[in-house]
Protein backbone atom coordinates (compact mmCIF):
# COMPACT_ATOMS: atom_id res chain seq x y z
CA UNK A 1 0.00 0.00 0.00
CA UNK A 2 2.67 2.49 0.98
CA UNK A 3 4.34 1.67 -2.50
CA UNK A 4 0.90 2.46 -4.26
CA UNK A 5 0.77 5.89 -2.43
CA UNK A 6 4.43 6.80 -3.22
CA UNK A 7 3.85 6.04 -6.67
CA UNK A 8 0.24 8.05 -6.48
CA UNK A 9 2.32 11.28 -5.33
CA UNK A 10 4.96 10.97 -7.71
CA UNK A 11 2.34 10.81 -10.16
CA UNK A 12 0.51 14.01 -9.17
CA UNK A 13 4.10 16.03 -8.53
CA UNK A 14 5.06 15.24 -12.71
CA UNK A 15 0.99 16.40 -13.47
CA UNK A 16 1.91 19.90 -11.54
CA UNK A 17 5.31 20.34 -13.77
CA UNK A 18 3.39 19.46 -17.07
CA UNK A 19 0.78 22.37 -16.54
CA UNK A 20 3.37 24.46 -15.96
CA UNK A 21 2.83 24.91 -12.48
CA UNK A 22 6.63 26.47 -11.00
CA UNK A 23 7.26 26.09 -7.07
CA UNK A 24 7.00 30.29 -6.01
CA UNK A 25 9.90 31.33 -3.98
CA UNK A 26 8.44 34.26 -2.54
CA UNK A 27 5.59 32.37 -1.08
CA UNK A 28 7.86 29.78 0.25
CA UNK A 29 6.70 27.00 -1.57
CA UNK A 30 8.48 23.47 -0.67
CA UNK A 31 6.49 20.64 -1.04
CA UNK A 32 6.71 18.17 1.37
CA UNK A 33 7.14 15.05 -0.33
CA UNK A 34 8.33 12.21 1.91
CA UNK A 35 4.83 9.98 2.81
CA UNK A 36 7.16 8.53 6.07
CA UNK A 37 7.48 12.19 7.58
CA UNK A 38 3.84 13.13 6.56
CA UNK A 39 2.46 10.19 8.19
CA UNK A 40 4.46 10.48 11.17
CA UNK A 41 3.40 14.58 11.96
CA UNK A 42 -0.33 13.34 11.27
CA UNK A 43 0.14 10.67 14.21
CA UNK A 44 2.03 13.27 15.97
CA UNK A 45 -1.20 15.58 16.31
CA UNK A 46 -3.08 12.67 17.57
CA UNK A 47 -6.06 13.40 14.67
CA UNK A 48 -9.49 12.44 16.17
CA UNK A 49 -12.82 11.77 14.03
CA UNK A 50 -14.17 14.50 15.33
CA UNK A 51 -11.44 17.67 14.81
CA UNK A 52 -11.42 20.23 12.56
CA UNK A 53 -7.94 20.83 11.38
CA UNK A 54 -6.24 23.87 10.15
CA UNK A 55 -3.74 23.49 7.17
CA UNK A 56 -1.51 26.49 6.40
CA UNK A 57 0.06 26.17 2.83
CA UNK A 58 -1.12 22.86 1.73
CA UNK A 59 0.41 22.54 -1.70
CA UNK A 60 -0.58 20.41 -4.02
CA UNK A 61 -2.37 18.27 -0.89
CA UNK A 62 -0.58 15.51 -0.08
CA UNK A 63 -0.96 15.98 3.91
CA UNK A 64 -4.75 17.35 3.36
CA UNK A 65 -5.22 14.04 2.02
CA UNK A 66 -3.90 12.11 4.79
CA UNK A 67 -5.92 14.50 7.62
CA UNK A 68 -9.01 14.36 5.73
CA UNK A 69 -9.01 10.55 5.77
CA UNK A 70 -8.49 10.64 9.41
CA UNK A 71 -10.35 14.35 10.37
CA UNK A 72 -13.93 15.99 10.53
CA UNK A 73 -12.58 18.57 8.02
CA UNK A 74 -9.66 20.09 6.72
CA UNK A 75 -9.53 23.80 6.40
CA UNK A 76 -6.89 24.49 4.21
CA UNK A 77 -5.58 28.06 3.73
CA UNK A 78 -3.74 28.66 0.65
CA UNK A 79 -2.51 32.01 -1.07
CA UNK A 80 -1.56 30.82 -4.52
CA UNK A 81 -5.08 30.22 -6.63
CA UNK A 82 -2.57 27.55 -9.17
CA UNK A 83 -2.23 25.47 -5.61
CA UNK A 84 -6.21 25.96 -5.03
CA UNK A 85 -6.54 24.47 -7.98
CA UNK A 86 -4.63 21.68 -8.28
CA UNK A 87 -5.94 20.62 -4.51
CA UNK A 88 -9.93 20.67 -5.52
CA UNK A 89 -9.03 18.67 -8.55
CA UNK A 90 -7.24 16.11 -6.09
CA UNK A 91 -10.69 15.44 -4.15
CA UNK A 92 -13.61 16.36 -6.77
CA UNK A 93 -15.19 13.52 -7.17
CA UNK A 94 -14.16 11.67 -4.27
CA UNK A 95 -15.77 11.03 -0.70
CA UNK A 96 -13.04 13.53 1.07
CA UNK A 97 -14.71 17.02 -0.93
CA UNK A 98 -17.17 17.24 1.02
CA UNK A 99 -14.50 17.63 4.28
CA UNK A 100 -12.52 19.66 2.71
CA UNK A 101 -12.88 23.96 3.44
CA UNK A 102 -10.56 26.01 1.43
CA UNK A 103 -9.40 29.51 2.53
CA UNK A 104 -7.39 31.42 -0.20
CA UNK A 105 -5.46 34.23 0.67
CA UNK A 106 -2.85 35.43 2.91
CA UNK A 107 -3.54 33.57 6.30
CA UNK A 108 -1.76 36.60 8.15
CA UNK A 109 -4.66 38.70 7.35
CA UNK A 110 -7.22 36.38 7.61
CA UNK A 111 -9.43 36.24 10.57
CA UNK A 112 -9.25 32.36 11.89
CA UNK A 113 -12.17 29.64 12.33
CA UNK A 114 -12.38 27.56 14.51
CA UNK A 115 -10.15 24.26 14.91
CA UNK A 116 -8.96 21.95 16.87
CA UNK A 117 -5.61 21.57 15.50
CA UNK A 118 -3.17 23.07 13.59
CA UNK A 119 -1.03 20.76 11.18
CA UNK A 120 1.18 22.15 8.60
CA UNK A 121 4.52 22.32 6.61
CA UNK A 122 4.42 26.28 6.66
CA UNK A 123 6.08 28.89 4.59
CA UNK A 124 9.16 29.52 6.73
CA UNK A 125 9.49 33.40 5.92
CA UNK A 126 6.29 33.92 8.02
CA UNK A 127 7.52 31.15 10.93
CA UNK A 128 7.12 34.11 13.75
CA UNK A 129 4.11 35.76 13.51
CA UNK A 130 2.45 32.81 12.77
CA UNK A 131 3.33 31.41 16.21
CA UNK A 132 1.80 34.22 17.95
CA UNK A 133 -0.87 34.70 15.97
CA UNK A 134 -1.84 30.66 16.40
CA UNK A 135 -0.78 31.55 20.52
CA UNK A 136 -3.41 34.38 20.82
CA UNK A 137 -5.74 32.69 18.97
CA UNK A 138 -9.43 32.36 20.44
CA UNK A 139 -11.37 29.85 21.53
CA UNK A 140 -8.03 27.95 22.30
CA UNK A 141 -7.04 24.71 20.41
CA UNK A 142 -5.67 21.85 21.27
CA UNK A 143 -2.19 21.50 19.31
CA UNK A 144 -0.29 22.21 16.23
CA UNK A 145 2.31 20.10 14.90
CA UNK A 146 4.24 22.24 12.65
CA UNK A 147 6.98 22.59 10.23
CA UNK A 148 9.89 25.31 11.04
CA UNK A 149 13.20 26.00 9.64
CA UNK A 150 15.92 24.07 11.63
CA UNK A 151 17.48 27.10 13.65
CA UNK A 152 14.28 28.86 14.28
CA UNK A 153 12.67 25.55 15.92
CA UNK A 154 15.69 25.37 18.05
CA UNK A 155 15.12 28.95 19.14
CA UNK A 156 11.85 28.08 19.97
CA UNK A 157 12.39 25.36 22.45
CA UNK A 158 16.04 26.96 24.00
CA UNK A 159 15.85 27.85 27.74
CA UNK A 160 17.75 30.10 29.67
CA UNK A 161 21.53 29.70 28.98
CA UNK A 162 21.22 28.13 25.22
CA UNK A 163 23.28 29.94 22.90
CA UNK A 164 19.94 30.74 21.06
CA UNK A 165 17.94 31.77 23.73
CA UNK A 166 16.26 35.00 22.77
CA UNK A 167 12.71 36.99 22.99
CA UNK A 168 10.74 34.11 20.49
CA UNK A 169 11.92 31.25 23.31
CA UNK A 170 10.31 32.89 26.16
CA UNK A 171 7.54 34.31 24.74
CA UNK A 172 6.24 31.06 23.03
CA UNK A 173 7.01 29.24 26.12
CA UNK A 174 5.12 31.63 28.55
CA UNK A 175 1.84 30.87 26.30
CA UNK A 176 2.93 27.29 24.97
CA UNK A 177 4.40 24.17 26.03
CA UNK A 178 6.79 23.56 23.21
CA UNK A 179 8.58 20.34 22.02
CA UNK A 180 10.78 19.26 19.59
CA UNK A 181 9.79 16.19 17.58
CA UNK A 182 11.64 15.27 14.70
CA UNK A 183 14.67 16.57 12.19
CA UNK A 184 13.48 16.51 8.39
CA UNK A 185 16.49 16.60 6.06
CA UNK A 186 16.30 19.21 2.64
CA UNK A 187 16.17 16.46 0.33
CA UNK A 188 12.93 15.84 1.66
CA UNK A 189 11.19 18.69 -0.17
CA UNK A 190 10.76 19.41 -4.28
CA UNK A 191 12.26 22.05 -4.68
CA UNK A 192 15.06 21.42 -1.83
CA UNK A 193 15.35 24.12 0.49
CA UNK A 194 18.91 26.10 1.42
CA UNK A 195 18.04 25.12 5.05
CA UNK A 196 17.20 21.80 6.85
CA UNK A 197 13.91 21.69 9.29
CA UNK A 198 12.27 20.63 12.37
CA UNK A 199 8.80 19.72 13.12
CA UNK A 200 7.53 20.90 15.99
CA UNK A 201 4.86 20.41 18.53
CA UNK A 202 2.99 23.29 20.05
CA UNK A 203 0.53 22.78 23.10
CA UNK A 204 -1.10 26.36 24.21
CA UNK A 205 -1.37 26.59 28.08
CA UNK A 206 -5.07 26.67 28.77
CA UNK A 207 -5.95 29.00 30.60
CA UNK A 208 -3.42 31.05 29.62
CA UNK A 209 -1.14 33.02 32.89
CA UNK A 210 -2.65 35.68 34.20
CA UNK A 211 -0.21 38.59 32.77
CA UNK A 212 -0.94 41.25 30.50
CA UNK A 213 0.84 39.64 27.21
CA UNK A 214 1.58 43.43 25.97
CA UNK A 215 3.24 44.90 28.95
CA UNK A 216 5.00 41.28 28.85
CA UNK A 217 6.12 41.62 25.42
CA UNK A 218 7.14 45.76 26.28
CA UNK A 219 9.36 44.44 29.14
CA UNK A 220 10.72 41.16 26.88
CA UNK A 221 11.80 43.32 24.12
CA UNK A 222 14.12 45.84 26.19
CA UNK A 223 15.71 43.59 28.14
CA UNK A 224 16.73 41.18 24.99
CA UNK A 225 17.47 43.53 22.44
CA UNK A 226 21.17 43.25 24.20
CA UNK A 227 20.64 39.78 25.78
CA UNK A 228 24.09 39.40 27.36
CA UNK A 229 24.20 43.46 28.86
CA UNK A 230 23.03 43.58 32.32
CA UNK A 231 19.18 44.66 32.88
CA UNK A 232 20.54 48.26 34.17
CA UNK A 233 22.16 49.01 31.06
CA UNK A 234 19.41 48.11 29.22
CA UNK A 235 16.97 50.09 31.33
CA UNK A 236 19.39 53.18 31.23
CA UNK A 237 19.21 53.68 27.42
CA UNK A 238 17.44 57.28 26.79
CA UNK A 239 15.10 56.01 24.18
CA UNK A 240 13.40 53.54 26.50
CA UNK A 241 13.63 55.56 29.64
CA UNK A 242 11.70 57.89 27.34
CA UNK A 243 8.77 55.77 26.57
CA UNK A 244 8.72 54.22 30.45
CA UNK A 245 8.32 58.08 31.27
CA UNK A 246 5.73 58.35 28.86
CA UNK A 247 3.67 55.73 29.98
CA UNK A 248 4.26 56.40 33.59
CA UNK A 249 2.80 59.87 33.34
CA UNK A 250 -0.29 58.75 31.26
CA UNK A 251 -0.89 56.17 34.26
CA UNK A 252 0.02 58.93 36.96
CA UNK A 253 -2.94 60.82 35.19
CA UNK A 254 -5.40 58.05 34.95
CA UNK A 255 -5.00 57.70 38.60
CA UNK A 256 -5.13 61.08 38.83
CA UNK A 257 -1.36 61.24 40.80
CA UNK A 258 0.46 64.22 40.81
CA UNK A 259 4.22 64.11 39.65
CA UNK A 260 6.66 65.54 42.00
CA UNK A 261 8.91 68.58 41.01
CA UNK A 262 12.46 66.47 41.00
CA UNK A 263 10.78 63.73 39.34
CA UNK A 264 13.76 61.83 37.44
CA UNK A 265 12.48 58.38 35.89
CA UNK A 266 15.94 57.14 35.13
CA UNK A 267 15.98 56.86 39.10
CA UNK A 268 12.74 55.10 39.77
CA UNK A 269 13.75 52.49 36.61
CA UNK A 270 16.82 51.93 38.96
CA UNK A 271 14.64 52.26 42.30
CA UNK A 272 12.59 48.96 40.86
CA UNK A 273 15.74 47.29 39.39
CA UNK A 274 17.85 47.67 42.97
CA UNK A 275 14.87 46.42 44.96
CA UNK A 276 14.16 43.49 42.63
CA UNK A 277 18.28 42.91 43.05
CA UNK A 278 18.07 42.54 39.30
CA UNK A 279 20.42 45.37 38.00
CA UNK A 280 23.04 42.77 37.41
CA UNK A 281 20.79 40.09 35.84
CA UNK A 282 21.25 39.61 31.99
CA UNK A 283 18.18 38.46 30.04
CA UNK A 284 20.60 35.52 28.53
CA UNK A 285 19.96 33.48 31.69
CA UNK A 286 16.70 35.05 33.18
CA UNK A 287 13.53 32.57 33.26
CA UNK A 288 9.82 33.04 32.73
CA UNK A 289 9.00 33.25 36.73
CA UNK A 290 12.07 35.81 36.62
CA UNK A 291 10.52 38.07 34.21
CA UNK A 292 7.20 37.87 36.01
CA UNK A 293 8.50 38.93 39.37
CA UNK A 294 10.21 41.82 37.53
CA UNK A 295 7.03 42.55 35.79
CA UNK A 296 5.16 42.48 39.01
CA UNK A 297 7.10 44.73 40.53
CA UNK A 298 7.44 47.21 37.98
CA UNK A 299 3.97 47.76 37.92
CA UNK A 300 3.45 48.04 41.64
CA UNK A 301 5.41 51.09 41.23
CA UNK A 302 3.12 52.60 38.42
CA UNK A 303 5.66 51.93 35.45
CA UNK A 304 3.93 50.14 32.57
CA UNK A 305 5.26 48.56 29.27
CA UNK A 306 2.01 49.06 27.05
Amino acid sequence: MPKVRREKNSRIHKDVAKQGIMFNKDFGQHILKNPMIIQTMVEKAAMRPTDVVLEIGPGTGNMTVKMLEKAKKVIACEVDPRMVAELQKRVQGTPLQSKLQIMIGDVLKTQLPFFDLCVANIPYQISSPLVFKLLLHRPFFRCAVLMFQREFAERLVAKPGDKVYCRLSINTQLLARVDMLMKVGKNNFRPPPKVESNVVRIEPRNPPPPIDYREWDGLTRIAFVRKNKTLAAAFKQSTVLAVLEKNYKIHCSLQNKTLPENFDMKELVMDVLKEAKAEENRARTMDIDDFKELLYQFNLKGIHFA
